[in-house]
């Protein structure tokens, strides 16, 4: 008897205040969501009405409906509200024990499958008000969906059903969405637009084409082909002519202020919370975006553009944050979000791109991790790299040529890339990989993908994960994870989350701080959500201090670049890809990070005339000049790690009394120094004639044996410091290429 009144007590729980199908006519109230920057001012509104026009079922195009059956619901015609076999499939797939782990850390990738049929996710949108995800919702909503089956044929539940399916944005029901996507009546869409409609209902935010990533969009669609294919709806002929067809979108008339950064944080808040908290919830979002700063970086990106359209350069990217706490102040994904005939809502900041020498501080990093001095000298000559079942690698200079013993400071300062490819092949591809992916480069996952070019940008990032990683030097070691979002609440005042920011700085602080016991107790691999620390502070100050170094990059960019802020100490860094296909600028204070990229969406190359101060370092400069307008100068602050030492100029050893040289001063990590400078001397064949030394390939026989300084590294073995050479007509020395086995030295490591 008790276990049959605790049933019963138990279904009239489940069943309290269950609403009749009948209602099904009804719209149900959302309360918009409102997305707001850091003070308060509205960037977005997040499905701010119901924008729905009825339809009847014999005004909307058979392969429209054929279209969203295959897609949504396949045995729609074969159930009565409950389809047992897809709830099976559903279930196999989410207990897939490789998705297990990663949907209870929160990682992503492995989506929850849903086994709905058309009629459940009916009474879903158009009778449940409770939105949460527990088992006496599934309940209601299956026993709403049987009393549905009995109370409407099939094609008063579809045409419901298409009526009341959210599309995105504000569009509800398929007129709707018709015209908001396309700007036509249901009855006019051809079998191209059909289907990238019916691919929408399921993420409305995810696969919209509207949104940050439209090719989801595209791939939905074919999905749904696919679908329709396998159903017999269509043949293989017609699903590939619609895959084919080019889609005119219509103009957006959405109201949005900084569009790409508004829809991340959308998109961030539905893989959070749902879709429904979002859409229908009411919640107000406090974002760290500074209004006035995103509205100068648009403008000045936008100009910025215009003026290099003669250099074949169509677009652009900006991305300001506070690396202490993560904070994004202003994020620009292109020049105009709304020209979609140039792609314009594709976010680039968040799109995958090849860094250029703009990733070499994390390569030199790894080296100064290894214990390698900061004046160890590398000699840039004409080097090839033998690899193993691979063509030969001849990396070249961006200036065509080479510059002899270059120390690790003015090798990185002037971004010379045959020093920055030797300083890889001493780190190994493992140590480099694992440095960057500690400080927050999330998409280098297999090194064998990869060779000795990954130091010159052969590696494809995300600006975001950039921004992450050199803030790892802004905060001497620290690496913070970007998280644009302060504060979300309901429409009623309910707190739901709310960030310490004074407590996130504290933390910071005194990780850097206190570096060295988080160091010792290091992960092997690392969660790139987790604020850690990733390097010794005194290798974020040295790296850091070679980059405000604008003696170390004259060589290459000159005394007064774009890379200079005046009465401002800035650590900056350039990158452009060996094709010119990519152009950015990085540069940061202790407490502000601005990065910057020109190029093209369609990875087609830019003028041979762009340079690595070309567009991306004009918009870097007026951005950091705005910034640092009313900011007290910083300079960073000095670890107690750091020793400074004089060096020789030619050799960067330390001088002794014995052996004179011209000296620098230079700074160490304690304990870490060079060599005392004890002169190499060696036996050198000149020739008679002018003095240059026999070089590989000279047949010259009238030749002198004179002695002189030699110059090593671990790659080219001696170079007279002290020999006359041969010179182009730019004053260059012209110097033979040699060949290294890097098998050999990688089996070494």
């Amino acid at each position: 008897m008790l276990p049959f009144l605790l049933v019963t007590l138990l279904f009239i729980y489940i069943l309290k205040d269950i609403p009749n199908p009948s209602r099904l006519t009804k719209n149900p109230a959302p309360v918009s969501t409102k997305i707001l920057d850091r003070n308060g001012s509205l960037l977005y509104e997040v499905y701010s009405d119901q924008n729905r026009t009825p339809i009847k079922i014999e005004e909307v195009p058979q392969y429209l409906i054929q279209a969203t059956i295959a897609i949504e619901d396949k045995n729609f015609y074969h159930h009565h509200g409950l389809d047992f076999t897809g709830i099976l499939r559903a279930f196999i797939k989410n207990i897939n024990v490789q998705c297990l782990p990663r949907r209870s850390l929160g990682v992503g990738g492995c989506p929850l499958q849903g086994g709905s049929t058309i009629t459940q996710q009916l009474v879903k949108n158009a009778l449940l008000t409770d939105r949460s995800r527990n088992i006496q919702r599934k309940i209601r909503e299956a026993i709403l969906a049987l009393g549905t089956e009995l109370a409407y044929s099939k094609n008063q539940i579809l045409e419901l059903y298409l009526n009341h399916a959210p599309y995105g944005g504000t569009a509800y029901g398929i007129e709707s969405a018709s015209h908001v996507f396309f700007g036509k009546k249901t009855n006019e869409l051809n079998l191209a637009e059909a289907t990238l409609l019916a691919g929408l209902p399921q993420s409305p935010t995810k696969y919209s084409p509207f949104g940050a990533n439209p090719d989801l969009a595209i791939n939905r669609q074919k999905q749904v082909l696919r679908r329709m294919v396998e159903d017999g709806y269509i043949t293989e002929k017609e699903a590939e002519e619609a895959s084919a067809t080019k889609l005119t979108f219509a103009n957006r008339k959405t109201q949005i202020k900084a569009p790409h950064f508004s829809l991340m944080v959308r998109d961030s808040l539905v893989e959070k919370y749902g879709e429904d908290k979002v859409n229908l919830g009411g919640l107000r979002v406090t974002t760290s975006l500074d209004l006035n700063l995103q509205e100068y970086a648009e403008a000045s990106l936008s100009a910025e553009i215009k003026k290099l359209k003669n250099l074949k350069i169509g677009n652009g990217a900006a991305l300001v944050t506070k690396p202490i706490t993560g904070e994004i102040l202003a994020m620009v994904g292109s020049k105009d979000y709304f020209n979609l005939e140039e792609d314009g809502n594709v976010n680039l900041t968040q799109r995958l791109r090849q860094p250029g020498s703009s990733i070499k501080p994390l390569n030199y990093a790894t080296g100064l991790l290894m214990g390698l001095p900061t004046s160890t000298s590398f000699l840039d000559l004409p080097t090839c790299f033998n690899v193993l079942g691979q063509k030969q690698y001849c990396p070249k200079n961006y200036d065509n040529s080479f510059h002899g013993p270059v120390q690790m400071r003015f090798a990185l300062g002037n971004s010379y890339n045959i020093p920055a490819v030797k300083m890889l092949a001493l780190n190994g591809l493992n140590g480099f990989i694992a440095t960057a992916s500690a400080m927050g480069i999330t998409t280098w996952t297999d090194p064998s993908q990869y060779g000795l070019s990954l130091t010159l940008g052969g590696g494809e990032v995300y600006m975001t994960d950039m921004a992450v990683a050199y803030g790892t030097f802004a905060n001497a070691g620290v690496t913070v994870p970007l998280n644009p979002i302060i504060k979300v609440e309901t429409y009623t005042g309910e707190i739901i989350f709310d960030r310490n920011l004074e407590e996130e700085e504290i933390t910071t602080s005194f990780l850097r701080q206190n570096w060295e016991t988080f160091w010792k107790n290091k992960k092997n691999t690392f969660d790139p959500r987790e604020t850690r620390v990733s390097l010794p502070e005194e290798v974020a100050f040295i790296i850091t201090h070679i980059l405000l170094d604008n003696n170390a990059r004259v060589g290459a960019f000159g005394p007064s670049s774009q890379l200079v802020i005046p009465n401002r100490t800035v650590s900056v860094k350039t990158g452009t890809t060996n094709d010119l296909r990519d152009n950015w600028t990085i540069g940061f204070t202790p407490n502000y990070l601005v990065a910057t990229w020109v190029g093209n969406n369609d990875n087609s190359p830019m003028s041979y005339v762009a340079s690595g101060v070309t567009g991306a370092s004009t918009i870097w400069n007026n951005l950091m000049k705005r910034i640092l307008k009313d900011q007290k100068d910083i300079f960073p602050i000095q670890p107690p790690g750091i020793e400074s030492k004089d060096v020789c100029t030619n050799t960067g050893l330390l001088p002794t009394a014995e052996n004179f040289c011209d000296t620098r001063s230079e700074i160490f990590v304690k304990g870490v120094y060079p060599s005392p400078n004890i002169p190499t001397k060696k036996q050198v064949w000149v020739r008679r004639s002018d003095k240059f030394p026999l070089l590989p390939g000279d047949t010259t026989v009238d030749l002198d044996l004179e002695e002189h300084l030699i110059a090593t590294d671990p790659f080219s073995k001696d170079f007279c410091l002290d020999c006359q050479y041969p010179r182009d007509e730019r004053g260059q020395i012209t110097y033979p290429i040699t060949s290294i086995n890097f098998n050999q030295k990688w089996e070494g490591k």
